[in-house]
């Protein structure tokens, strides 16, 4: 068994180094967001499909043997004229409405696939879309968007997937002229920590992204989701998942710049906002959560990002819980994080309380609060969620003195967060595990 998998370990790493100087000059197009945690994927056996050992000559629907498996080929041949768009001697064509399907599954599931796209010879634009299969081939979903062919010169596109079950693909011409398909790679579920829906627990508040409701607005970045309230100058909540993937070197920027991104009729909180106040800006998704980039980092700057917090609260006991919240990440956990703020009225370094910054534009909460989910690291999140797993939930008064509790003494349950804030904490978990673990007050370790 040993030599076997070694036979094909090898056979992979010789199939990726040919199809590699295949293609070094191919475009690269993507038909729906795909994970940033590359490093962990891995191509499947006997993967990318590059369709040079198979032969059909015929558009007559039939099953072909090629180096990955048996591929279904309606109206669709192995193509080797001069006409066909390939990196190698062969590439799949495929006229009409015809369709080109595995017979077989990715067993241990796909994260993302990708493959090679052109226009046959001078024939019409064309369009196409992938689909996929968990169930043998007896239904099937689609992937991305639609796929508009303009181009004879080969191109990349990558769909994101993630499907943990056993998966095939189907790719499905819907119109135009002839199109040619090569390189075929499908890469397998990674075997460490990903990056994850920020969201994938739920959306506290149903917000959306409708300039209709700027109060509950929704944004979705790639570090982070929150709503914003532009009332208030701030988010309502800002929710983001947490692991070693979302880790690296990047320098902390210090960058600190309005959000460009919020729609032009809403209050957009310029850097210096919270200057001369008695208040921090204080990062509601932490900085040094997303250092895997400089990109990463500096989302994390956006004033969107950011509420006033007293100076004690900032830089003592809410940053106490941020790297503990990073040592459980480090100990083989992965964390989903939604935090905000409560009410109105802080008390800074100025003294007094405060219910406003910025001329009445930024309000200032009288506590923030936060809900931490602690999983293993693994995949299918969601369903791995169970009246066990350890919710820490905390509300921290936005004062000077806050400090003279360590974070521990601030913890509460779901349920009384929801209470005051009449929001809906992980409503993508079933209702029977959210009774449970929504009512417990976390009395576990702290550091």
């Amino acid at each position: 068994m040993k030599l076997k998998l070694l036979n094909k370990a090898l056979l992979l790493i010789i199939s990726f180094a040919v199809i590699s100087c295949k293609k070094d000059a191919i475009p690269f197009t993507t038909a729906s967001v795909v994970h940033a945690n590359t490093i962990f994927e891995k191509s499947f056996s006997n993967f990318p499909e590059t369709f040079e050992l198979g032969s059909k000559t015929s558009y007559t629907a039939g099953n072909i043997t090629l180096t990955s498996g048996s591929w279904n080929l309606s109206d669709a041949l192995i193509g080797n004229s001069t006409s066909d768009r390939k990196s190698g001697t062969k590439s799949v064509r495929i006229q009409n409405t015809g369709m080109v399907t595995m017979n077989f599954d990715v067993t241990s599931g796909v994260s993302t696939a990708s493959f090679n796209y052109a226009k046959y010879g001078t024939d019409a634009n064309s369009t196409f879309e992938l689909w996929y299969s968990t169930n043998a081939g007896t239904t099937w979903s689609k992937s991305g968007s639609t796929i508009t062919v303009s181009t004879t010169t080969l191109t990349k596109v990558s769909f994101s997937i993630n499907s943990a079950a056993p998966t095939r693909l189907q790719i499905r011409k819907l119109s135009g002229g002839k199109l040619n398909i090569d390189d075929v790679d499908v890469q397998d579920l990674p075997s460490g920590p990903t990056r994850d829906d920020n969201m994938a627990l739920g959306n506290p508040t149903n917000a959306t992204a409708n300039i209709l409701t700027p109060n509950n607005y929704l944004m979705t970045k790639p570090q982070y989701a929150m709503s914003y309230n532009n009332s208030k100058g701030e988010a309502n909540w800002v929710s983001w998942h947490l692991s070693t993937a979302w880790k690296g070197a990047a320098a902390r920027c210090d960058c600190f710049a309005g959000d460009a991104s919020l729609p032009s009729t809403f209050y957009k909180a310029p850097s210096t906002s919270y200057s001369l106040t008695g208040f921090d800006r204080g990062h509601l998704c932490p900085s040094e959560d997303r250092d895997s980039t400089t990109t990463d980092n500096a989302a994390t700057f956006l004033m969107t990002n950011m509420i006033p917090q007293s100076p004690n609260l900032n830089r003592i006991t809410w940053v106490a819980l941020e790297d503990y919240c990073r040592t459980l990440m480090n100990t083989g956990n992965e964390l989903y994080i939604i935090s905000g703020g409560i009410g109105t009225g802080g008390s800074g370094s100025n003294g007094g309380t405060t219910n406003t910054i910025a001329g009445g534009s930024i309000n200032v909460p009288a506590s923030c609060w936060k809900v931490i989910v602690v999983l293993p690291t693994g995949s299918n999140d969601v369903s791995r969620v169970s009246t066990a797993t350890r919710v820490i939930a905390v509300n921290m008064p936005n004062t000077q003195t806050v400090n003279s509790l360590p974070w521990g003494n601030y913890r509460v349950s779901v349920d009384a967060l929801e209470n005051i804030l009449g929001y809906d904490f992980l409503n993508a978990v079933p209702t029977s595990i959210q009774t449970v673990i929504e009512a417990n007050v976390d009395n576990g370790p702290t550091n």
